[in-house]
C-alpha cells in the first residue's frame, strides 16, 4: 500500500512538472533546428576530441568582487542577457584556499533559496561554495524568454552547445579559484546540473567528490523516452529526425560516454525509484560504467527532496 502511494504521489508530481514543460515548449515552438543544420554540425564535429571541444580560453571582461563573480562568455549564444557570465561566491571562514564545491542547479530551477541554504551548509564544514547561473537561468535569461527554457528545445544545436558553453565556463571558475589558492575542489549537480557536472569531472581532476542527484546521463532518453520531452519529439518528427540517432555528437555531450578524472570512487549518484525523467536503470548503467561509484536509491519521482538529504547524508562522512 505505501508503495502504491509513493508511487502515485511521484507519478503526478513529476507529470505536473513534465506537462509544464511541455507546455512552455509549445509556446516556443520556433525553437527548432532543421534536419539538415544538425547533420552539418554533426560533420563539423566529427573527429574532434572532447579536449579539443571544450578547450578552455582565458577569462575575458572579468568583474570580480567580494560575492558576485562575473565576465564574458567563451561561446557567446548571441543572447546579450545570457553571454555574461555570472557566479554566487559564498566564502567561508578559512579564506579562498580552503576547498570549494560548485553547486549547480536544475533546468528552469526557479529559485535559489535552497541553494543558499545549502551554501551554509557547505561553510559550516569549512567549505567555500561558487553557485553558477547556468547558461540561460536565472539572471541568464533572455527578455521575452522563460527561465531556462532555451537551454534545452527542439534546436538541437543550441542545447549540445548550451552544454558546451556551461562546461567551458565551469572549466574557467576552477582556472579562476585555483588562481586565488584553492586545490581542491566538489561538485553537486542536480538533474541539468549533474549532467554538465560529468561531463566537467571527464576534463578535470582534482575534486575530492562528485555527487550527481539524478542527472541527466542518457542524452538520447532525455529526447525521445522522457515525459517531459514529448513536445520536443514530435517538433523534430515534423522535422524529419529519426527518433534515437544523434549521430557522432553524442560521446562529446553524454556522461555515459567518459570516466570521471577523479576516479570513480569519489563518486555518488543519486536515483530515484519512481523517476522517469531521468530513470534509476539508466544511473545503474552509469555506475557500471563508473567502477567504484556509489549508487543510492531514494522513494521519489524527478522532482522531491529526499534525493538531497540522502545525498548531503553521504557527502557529510566524506568531508
Amino acid at each position: 500500500m505505501r508503495h502504491m502511494l509513493e508511487k502515485s504521489v511521484a507519478f503526478a508530481m513529476d507529470g505536473a512538472m513534465c506537462s509544464m514543460m511541455n507546455v512552455l515548449q509549445w509556446h516556443r515552438r520556433d525553437q527548432v533546428c532543421s534536419l539538415e543544420q544538425f547533420e552539418s554540425y554533426v560533420a563539423d564535429c566529427s573527429g574532434i576530441s572532447r579536449e579539443a571541444y571544450y578547450q578552455m580560453p582565458p577569462m575575458s571582461g572579468a568583474s570580480l568582487t567580494e560575492k558576485l563573480w562575473e565576465w564574458d562568455s567563451p561561446r557567446p549564444s548571441g543572447f546579450v542577457e545570457n553571454d555574461r557570465v555570472r557566479v554566487h561566491y559564498h566564502p567561508c571562514r578559512q579564506g579562498p584556499a580552503a576547498p570549494t564545491v560548485l553547486l549547480l542547479h536544475a533546468l528552469m530551477s526557479g529559485s535559489d533559496r535552497g541553494y543558499r541554504r545549502l551554501a551554509r551548509w557547505y561553510n559550516e564544514r569549512g567549505w567555500n561554495v561558487v553557485f553558477p547561473h547556468l547558461p540561460f537561468h536565472y539572471s541568464r535569461t533572455p527578455q521575452g524568454h522563460f527561465n531556462g527554457l532555451l537551454a534545452i528545445n527542439a534546436n538541437l544545436i543550441r542545447n549540445v552547445e548550451t552544454i558546451r558553453q556551461c562546461v567551458i565556463e565551469l572549466r574557467q571558475l576552477m582556472s579562476q579559484l585555483r588562481s586565488q589558492g584553492c586545490r581542491e575542489f566538489a561538485l553537486m549537480g542536480t538533474s541539468y546540473g549533474g549532467w554538465n557536472g560529468a561531463l566537467l569531472s571527464f576534463l578535470e581532476a582534482d575534486f575530492r567528490f562528485v555527487a550527481l542527484i539524478q542527472p541527466i546521463v542518457n542524452v538520447e532518453h532525455a529526447i525521445w523516452g522522457n515525459p517531459g520531452s514529448a513536445t520536443m519529439r514530435r517538433l523534430l518528427l515534423d522535422r524529419g529526425f529519426e527518433p534515437w540517432g544523434l549521430g557522432e555528437t553524442v560521446h562529446l555531450c553524454s556522461p555515459l560516454h567518459g570516466v570521471p578524472l577523479c576516479d570513480g570512487e569519489r563518486t555518488i549518484i543519486t536515483a530515484g525509484i519512481y523517476d522517469r525523467v531521468s530513470p534509476a536503470k539508466e544511473l545503474l548503467a552509469l555506475k557500471h560504467r563508473w567502477p567504484g561509484a556509489k549508487l543510492l536509491h531514494v522513494r521519489q519521482g524527478h522532482f522531491g527532496h529526499l534525493a538531497l538529504r540522502k545525498t548531503l547524508e553521504e557527502i557529510d562522512h566524506l568531508i
